[in-house]
């Protein structure tokens, strides 16, 4: 729980297994980060390489004027794990999460600071390694393609615009943190935390980071295993981690589009529509309750009885969009009424 105190910022960085980039890590907070009114939280993820060690030796320096906690795990337990444990111990008005391994730049952190500390209407900043002009060296294509189609799809089902769910470097502010539940404990930790975001209704920025990869030979944690992974934890937190309300239009819209879905096509073509108005169902029962889904299923149906064939195919998008039109209208009228359940 959050305490009243002098502390603006705190930092809270995860490190398992990173002796070889602390002490350039440590001399960076410093010239970036060294006032009493911050906070630095190593979480020591069940290192084994000699971090802990390293981490003590840090903290008994006089060279800094910030506060130090050192948070230790038993056993590795995860990056997700081990910033919720940071988060929980944290002081600041702000939460800023950085990496260990030197991949992220601490200055573009101190850039990212100063701009949410400077506008108080922004609440959370997520950096980018794919939107400015700084320097960027990565030699990974598959993770890099897989972080792209992981950013897609979650644009798609939040109804978002990011071009980077998975950078590592974030800053919050309180209100945020007392607003979110993390509970996935491996690097699915930035999907978990995104989607949260989105649901209670904060509005994400994005900044140009600076990106230098690190090799698996230099210690790079994440596989391409995770990638794979984080397509699951894209499901999940979209299609189950729902309220009833929304667990409930996603069934209903996902049975009617499958049932639009099997007018159309022959043989295989027939339950390769049905599978993809099926998709389409679960998407719309996100964005739209039982009434706006009535509706756009309404329009559909209406549009069914105009032209045959192929013009048939046509005459049902154009009703299906303007059902979408009409709904996300009503939709906007009745949100903050007693009847935004339904509608």
């Amino acid at each position: 729980m959050h305490q009243e105190n002098s502390t603006t910022l705190s930092i809270v960085i995860p490190v398992y297994n990173e002796v070889n980039f602390l002490d350039e890590l440590f001399n960076q907070l410093i010239f970036f980060f060294n006032n009493k009114y911050t906070e630095i939280i190593f979480v020591d993820d069940g290192s084994d390489d000699g971090s802990s060690k390293l981490l003590t030796q840090l903290k008994k320096k006089n060279s800094y004027k910030f506060s130090i906690k050192i948070l230790r795990l038993d056993n590795n337990s995860g990056k997700g794990k081990a910033i919720q444990i940071g988060i929980k111990n944290s002081n600041g008005e702000y939460v800023l999460l950085q990496d260990a391994d030197l991949e992220l730049d601490c200055k573009d952190a101190k850039e990212m600071f100063e701009m949410i500390s400077a506008k108080k209407e922004i609440k959370c900043i997520f950096g980018s390694r794919y939107l400015s002009g700084k320097l960027r060296k990565n030699n990974y294509l598959f993770n890099n393609l897989l972080g792209k189609i992981n950013s897609l799809i979650f644009n798609v089902f939040f109804s978002q615009s990011l071009s980077d769910v998975h950078c590592g470097l974030k800053i919050l502010h309180r209100s945020v943190i007392e607003k979110i539940q993390l509970t996935i404990n491996d690097f699915g930790i930035e999907i978990d935390l995104a989607s949260q975001i989105v649901r209670n209704n904060f509005f994400i920025y994005e900044y140009g980071v600076s990106y230098f990869f690190r090799s698996k030979v230099q210690g790079k944690k994440i596989t391409w295993t995770d990638g794979l992974k984080s397509f699951y934890y894209l499901f999940k937190v979209r299609f189950f981690d729902n309220s009833a309300s929304t667990n409930l239009s996603i069934a209903y819209s996902s049975a009617y589009m499958a049932f639009v879905g099997s007018y159309f096509g022959m043989g295989l073509g027939n339950k390769l529509f049905i599978f993809l108005f099926f998709i389409l169902g679960s998407v719309l029962g996100i964005h739209f309750k039982l009434m706006t889904s009535s509706l756009i299923f309404l329009f559909i149906y209406i549009g069914s009885f105009f032209g045959k064939g192929q013009g048939k195919v046509l005459s049902v998008i154009i009703f299906f969009i303007l059902g979408i039109y009409i709904a996300n209208k009503l939709k906007k009228i009745f949100q903050k009424t007693k009847y935004k359940l339904i509608f």
